[in-house]
């Protein structure tokens, strides 16, 4: 269990067993999803680029591309964990990526590797949104955000060591049996993958209501779905049009889908790797180092994310993350803007920009408090915060960050600034809406109790 002590020891028992299997898969799922998507950054910047003959803005489609088919995944990946088992469907998704990522270390023109990161993008969009709603189905409000922010951090120290295994790769693989060590990292990373879905598909225990994993007695799968009465709705009714119409009619969908959608921008920094490319520009850095100094960006996320998780945990209160990670933000774009600055400070600029990755577990841990009293809303409601991100994320980069901007990027980090300054105000606008909900729940509540049957007079 993580750093919570349960009620009782039985309890505390099946936390310590759904801790290990259900953290254990989805964290080395998700290691490996971030793993191989963030090595063509770093093949990019290792000879990817000079090999294939890429020119202008083509490393920007190959993102935008990868991009479009994690949108086109997206909701009916989280849609398919209401149909297919957990066990089955993750894994499976997982083969699905891990051979397409065999495949990239073969192509021969950057054409090929756009057709395969498309399928790629749609494979690997279950796993993100998937996992949460998996989540928010097994935790309790106080246990979900730092269950959410392991996750999230097995993602960052997937890009942590890709950064590392690219520079190691270069230095031992680079022209064995003729490949270039940009090509021997997909194939590695592929290596890495497949053995991790086998592993999901004998582990993974599905949903509380449906779980037969052999690890658990009958008794705990009973405390499983009993614990959670009254907190979390995690059983679904059949899937229906009257779902969307239900869904449409609240606030939720639209206000969590815009939050995500604006604040997953400022994670600008590290998903375009602006680091490699400006040391890259810069010159004076061997590819080696280019391939390292960014995993600092990475380090700064990872501990940003686990200590904001911790301490919003302690009374469900999210908002206070996205505010610490926007500052962030504004202050390393200024630096960044500054162009006459030491290099020290730059090197700084883009470390605390890391701190944008905090948001990613916030964010959904708060959207999963949000709808926890509709599993299907739920499961929609996070698999559309990612996708709208994605819808930006496909044309952001191009417009903002794109690779012949670099080292500077100036208009990214104006862009940058504005993002951060309309995610502060987001923030507020979901933060108003919880709580005046909250508050004519409890209203409800009480008139409930009293037998009263006429509205309130006054409204929050």
């Amino acid at each position: 269990m993580l750093f919570t002590r349960p009620n009782a020891n039985q309890e505390a028992l099946l936390l310590f067993k759904i801790d290990w299997f259900i953290l254990s898969y989805t964290c080395l799922m998700y290691f490996t999803n971030y793993l191989d998507r963030s090595n063509i950054s770093n093949a990019y910047v290792s000879g990817m680029k000079e090999e294939l003959n890429m020119m202008g803005i083509e490393f920007n489609k190959i993102n935008t591309i990868f991009t479009c088919g994690y949108i086109v995944g997206m909701i009916p990946n989280n849609l398919m964990l209401m149909v297919v088992q957990p066990r089955v469907w993750f894994p499976l998704m997982q083969i699905i990526w891990g051979v397409l990522t065999f495949c990239t270390s073969a192509v021969h023109n950057v054409q090929q590797i756009y057709a395969i990161r498309f399928f790629q993008g749609m494979a690997e969009s279950s796993t993100f949104v998937g996992t949460h709603y998996i989540l928010g189905s097994w935790y309790k409000r106080v246990e979900l955000g730092r269950r959410s922010a392991l996750f999230t951090s097995s993602g960052l120290v997937g890009t942590l060591f890709s950064g590392v295994l690219q520079a190691a790769v270069y230095r031992n693989l680079n022209g064995v049996q003729g490949r270039s060590g940009w090509r021997w990292l997909f194939i590695i990373d592929g290596v890495i993958t497949l053995p991790i879905a086998l592993y999901g598909f004998l582990v993974f225990p599905n949903l509380p209501s449906a779980t037969k994993a052999f690890y658990l007695s009958e008794q705990e799968r009973l405390i499983a779905s009993s614990r959670l009465e009254g907190e979390v709705e995690a059983i679904s009714t059949p899937l229906s049009w009257s779902i969307m119409r239900r869904i449409l009619s609240r606030w939720r969908w639209y206000a969590c889908s815009l939050l995500f959608a604006i604040s997953g921008e400022t994670e600008s920094f590290g998903s375009n790797n602006l680091m490699g490319q400006w040391l890259k520009a810069i010159g004076g850095y061997t590819v080696e180092q280019i391939d390292f100094y960014p995993s600092g960006m990475t380090a700064v996320a990872i501990a940003s994310t686990l200590v904001c998780a911790i301490l919003t945990d302690r009374n469900a209160i999210r908002w206070p993350v996205v505010v610490y990670m926007s500052i962030a933000g504004i202050t390393a774009s200024i630096c960044i803007l500054i162009w006459s600055s030491p290099t020290g400070l730059k090197f700084f600029a883009y470390y605390i920009a890391g701190a944008s990755y905090a948001g990613q577990a916030t964010t959904f841990a708060w959207a999963n408090q949000i709808c926890a009293d509709d599993a299907q809303e739920r499961a929609i409601v996070l698999a559309s915060m990612n996708m709208w991100n994605n819808v930006v994320n496909a044309w952001w980069s191009i417009v903002f960050y794109p690779a012949t901007d670099a080292p500077k990027f100036r208009k990214g980090m104006i862009a940058m600034i504005c993002i951060c300054v309309v995610t502060l105000g987001i923030t507020w606008v979901v933060w108003f809406l919880e709580r005046r909900e909250h508050k004519n729940r409890q209203r409800q509540v009480v008139q409930d109790g009293k037998g009263i049957d006429s509205p309130p007079t006054s409204k929050a």
